[in-house]
């Protein structure tokens, strides 16, 4: 007679969680399911699945859940206990000086920065790989995935105090580490142009890229996540436009809409949108018709013998594939990454006189200042002040 199953004990606090998170397995990286379940709380899953049910992006809630789990996992072996909601600011404190340090004085005082026993016990659960500080950039993202969390469970935390401003400045200011840029090169027009040129063949692989980097570049240098993600049921054709509007006997240009939905920068109830006119349009339809595409993922596999398939490029493929375009036309491809097509689009737009706000709503970037460094730069070089010693 065979004896019956044991059905896991429904008490196991840690397998209830993993069964949760089994309803976000279409947008977490499930490869590391069980060790979020370890991480997490019963209210941390309850407050990711509300996140998703209330339509948070997929790369938004990837990186909280990432940013929940370091936390957690940092909080209970720096005080022993799980974040605490709202986070008092004593502990946000501790988070910064914990990350942002300075390694000339970690060398005359071992006790300076993150104590060795929280850095074993990160490096041990496998959240900790680097050595020295953290970059200023993931100290201020976990601080703000951090802030989104306490917001969304209804209360209010210390982010905006002064003494954590302060402790951030005075920490980044000490710890004396450049700015890191996500690419070190922008792919402005005349890089743009050397990548098409690798693009020039007939196969079927040549049309997609070819699409891919003009619709990146020219829809105001979009993101890779939303390359990706496009869709065919995202494209909207319009009426064709003349190639200069203030002529009417100017030739008429395709024109289509590509609408967006809710990007990195735009809140729920936005539907961002942005215009692709002319070249752009007529390399996203010939790919499109190539690869016979009729609904689903703009963007596809290819795979060895020429075959599309069903499934959407990652964001990881459309940052090799500029990489790679890089290589074939004989530039460095740790020079450049997917998101200098983003910086590309602003620099290009202010070095052919682009006004500001026209390329922001193209872009669809949300701080002016951030927008307005490429134009800086673009008039320091073009200007007469750095030409005195010509």
């Amino acid at each position: 007679m065979l004896e019956p199953k044991t059905l896991p004990s429904p008490a196991d606090p840690v397998l209830a969680r993993a069964e949760e998170l089994d309803v976000l397995d279409a947008i977490l990286p499930f490869a590391r399911r069980d060790q979020l379940a370890t991480l997490l709380t019963d209210e941390d899953v309850a407050t990711l699945k509300h996140l998703a049910k209330e339509g948070m992006g997929e790369n938004t809630l990837r990186a909280l859940a990432s940013d929940l789990g370091y936390l957690e996992a940092w909080c209970e072996l720096a005080t022993g206990f799980p974040l605490p909601w709202p986070a008092p600011e004593s502990l946000l404190l501790k988070f910064v000086a914990h990350h942002l340090w300075d390694p000339v004085e970690r060398a005359d005082d071992p006790s300076h920065g993150m104590p060795a026993e929280i850095e074993t016990g990160l490096r041990a659960q496998g959240l900790l790989r680097a050595h020295g500080p953290h970059a200023p950039d993931t100290v201020r993202r976990r601080l703000t995935s951090w802030s989104i969390l306490t917001r969304w469970r209804g209360l209010r935390g210390s982010f905006s105090a002064p003494s954590l401003k302060t402790a951030l400045r005075l920490a980044v200011r000490a710890g004396g580490r450049p700015r890191q840029r996500k690419s070190k090169r922008s792919v402005t027009g005349d890089v743009l142009a050397k990548l098409l040129a690798a693009c020039s063949n007939d196969r079927l692989v040549d049309s997609r890229d070819r699409a891919l980097l003009l619709t990146a570049f020219a829809s105001g240098g979009r993101r890779r996540s939303e390359i990706a993600s496009l869709r065919i049921e995202d494209l909207v054709d319009e009426e064709p436009v003349h190639a200069d509007p203030k002529n009417p006997a100017s030739p008429l240009l395709p024109c289509l809409t590509i609408n967006l939905g809710r990007t990195k920068t735009t809140a729920a109830e936005d539907r961002a949108h942005v215009i692709l006119i002319g070249r752009p349009v007529e390399a996203l339809k010939r790919w499109i018709g190539e690869a016979k595409i009729e609904s689903g993922p703009v963007f596809r596999r290819i795979d060895q013998w020429g075959n599309v398939d069903r499934r959407a490029l990652t964001p990881q493929s459309v940052n090799l594939i500029v990489k790679s375009r890089c290589k074939q036309a004989g530039l460095d491809p740790e020079m450049f990454s997917a998101h200098g097509l983003r910086s590309g689009y602003l620099t290009e737009a202010a070095n052919r006189g682009v006004p500001l706000q026209e390329a922001m709503q193209q872009s669809l970037h949300k701080s002016v200042a951030q927008a307005a460094s490429y134009y800086n730069n673009a008039e320091r070089k073009n200007g007469r002040a750095a030409r005195l010693m010509m």
